[in-house]
């Protein structure tokens, strides 16, 4: 319940004060008095887009206040507290909401807050689901639409119709997923195929070649060996003579191997007399040694060495056989391999294909069974419910005023399953004894579809079980009302008033008769411009109340024959409560 609300600088309000409480409490006050604004500052708290264009003019913001008690363990309360709110010890929640004006350079900015939590705007909007309804010209004018009506008897129908309503919902989105896969893999099944052919051609002939890994590296390595055969024999025969040959007769020097031995034993001689000339001697040795060991390895590279024209020729095709792997699937014969590995994976998801179709259409046809199933139960729980809510808005409207009227909800079937089910929900008033049935949207007035509305919040108020918020909140619901139709939508509207909080804006007396708090918005001049301070916004009392009721009954409150019949209409209200 919104127990208060706190508003500064928004249109012609300078600064108010509106208290509010259980019960029904009427706002009421001339044309242009700022009752707007006060529905203005409502809907800010409940996260409507705000209009920097509502700052009253030389203010740098607006600000709006709320205070909602009894929040605590309740939804509202929880969401709250998961956007970071505080709760006060009492339970109560403080909304708060900023709009700064604009200025040359800037547009105006909005803030929200709850319970001292700077949040995002939708927070509030959040909130407002469960804690507020909000009725006026346009919601009449929404009341027309298909999806309204069938909300409405959702509403009506009980919570544990919405618990099978929320059941079948989760069936037709997991439905739609599945039949969205099914679709776009039938749709690209010609591509897929096309896809699983490329692979399996390209894995046919990696196999049949069978390349190894770093294959083609050693056959470069292997060609160019066998292209070059005479030139590397003459290189390692060289270099073995150079290295281990003995001296000829001609004088040459003797080869390397024999010149280092001959320096060696020539130093051990020496390092009988010197350590220093000694340890040279060994480091000699060691050079012999490794000369000694390659000239071996030339030998045994010169007997390996062959000229093979043969398999210099193998080699070669068998490089060229390798570079058609390399130039359609890598750049080496290993990036080859990676390859055929992840398209050897690929063609098994791809094969699969077929299986994954079967077992999609399986899980349709099983998830089509269980909604066409849980459907039916929708369908039946709206048509019982449709039945009772008929009869409980008819009883209404016959209180309203509108003798003979009744409302029939018609439950019709869709041609396609949709999210909210397989129905179609229709409103069709009769507006009198025989008058025909016509929808709601074509055949009735405003005050017509005023008084609908006021017998459908009523009965969703009566039903136990139904859903609905804290407060309702009724902008000129009275419109295109008067006489003693405006008497009973008094009356209902306190009816109402008993088990939730309701705000009502009305002109009408009759109505405002009705309520358990009166409150009257005025306006003060200051330095010549309009302006609502504190002292605007009062509740109204005793003899104060009748002269507000005569003002609204005919315009002139000091006139007798208004005070009463504004009188009357109190003593009216209390006899009729």
């Amino acid at each position: 319940m919104i127990e208060e609300i706190r508003i500064e600088n928004l249109g012609v309000i300078g600064r108010a004060h509106v208290p509010l409480g259980p019960g029904l409490t009427v706002l009421t006050g001339e044309t242009g008095a700022g009752k707007t604004m006060v529905l203005t500052a409502l809907s800010l708290l409940l996260g409507v887009k705000a209009d920097p264009g509502t700052v009253r003019r030389g203010a740098g913001q607006a600000a709006v206040e709320g205070l909602v008690t009894g929040v605590a363990g309740t939804a509202v309360g929880d969401r709250a507290q998961e956007a970071g709110a505080t709760l006060d010890d009492d339970g109560s929640l403080v909304l708060l909401r900023t709009v700064s004006a604009p200025g040359p350079d800037v547009t105006g900015r909005s803030r929200a807050f709850v319970g001292g939590r700077s949040v995002p705007q939708a927070v509030l909007g959040e909130l407002a689901e469960a804690l507020v309804t909000v009725h006026g010209q346009s919601d009449q004018a929404r009341l027309r639409s298909p999806s309204r009506q069938r909300d409405a008897l959702d509403a009506f129908a009980g919570a544990e119709h919405r618990a099978v309503l929320e059941e079948y919902r989760q069936l037709w989105v997991q439905r739609a997923q599945v039949q969205a896969e099914l679709d776009d893999r039938t749709a690209r099944a010609q591509e897929l195929a096309r896809e699983a052919e490329l692979l399996r051609l390209g894995l046919a002939e990696v196999e049949r070649i069978d390349p190894q890994p770093g294959e083609d590296v050693t056959l470069v390595e292997e060609i160019e060996r066998l292209a070059h055969a005479e030139d590397l024999r003459a290189a390692a025969a060289g270099a073995h003579v150079a290295l281990a040959g003995e001296a000829d007769t001609t004088g040459e020097e003797a080869a390397a191997a024999v010149a280092v031995e001959h320096a060696r034993r020539l130093l051990e001689q020496g390092g009988e007399h010197d350590p220093a000339l000694a340890a040279l001697g060994v480091r000699v040795a060691e050079v012999g040694y490794l000369l000694a060991d390659v000239a071996t390895e030339l030998s045994g590279y010169l007997e390996d060495l062959q000229a093979d024209p043969v398999r210099l020729d193998v080699a070669q095709r068998r490089r060229a056989e390798l570079a058609t792997l390399t130039r359609s699937y890598g750049t080496d014969i290993d990036a080859v391999l990676v390859w055929a590995q992840d398209a050897g994976r690929r063609l098994l998801d791809l094969d699969g294909g077929d299986e994954r179709l079967a077992v999609l259409r399986g899980r349709l046809e099983e998830l089509t069974t269980r909604l066409t199933s849980v459907g039916e139960q929708v369908h039946e729980r709206r048509t019982r419910a449709a039945a009772r809510l008929a009869q409980v808005v008819s009883t209404e409207l016959a209180g309203l005023a509108m003798a003979g009227a009744s409302l029939q909800v018609v439950v019709g079937r869709t041609d396609e399953p949709g999210p909210h089910g397989f129905d179609r929900v229709e409103m069709l008033l009769v507006a009198h004894a025989g008058a025909p049935a016509r929808p709601l949207g074509k055949g009735a007035s405003g005050g017509e579809l005023s008084r609908v509305m006021l017998a459908l919040e009523v009965a969703l108020a009566s039903e136990p079980g139904s859903a609905m918020p804290g407060t309702f909140v009724f902008d000129e619901v009275d419109a295109g009302v008067g006489g003693r139709a405006a008497i009973e939508v008094g009356r209902r509207l306190a009816a109402l008033a008993r088990d939730t909080q309701v705000l009502v804006v009305t002109h009408l007396a009759q109505v405002a008769a009705f309520a358990d708090r009166h409150l009257v918005v005025t306006k003060s001049t200051s330095d010549g411009v309009d302006v609502v301070t504190e002292s605007d916004v009062r509740p109204v009392e005793g003899p104060d109340r009748v002269r507000e009721l005569a003002r609204m009954l005919s315009g002139q409150e000091d006139s007798d024959a208004a005070l009463a019949h504004a009188a009357e209409l109190l003593a009216l209200s209390d006899v009729g409560r």
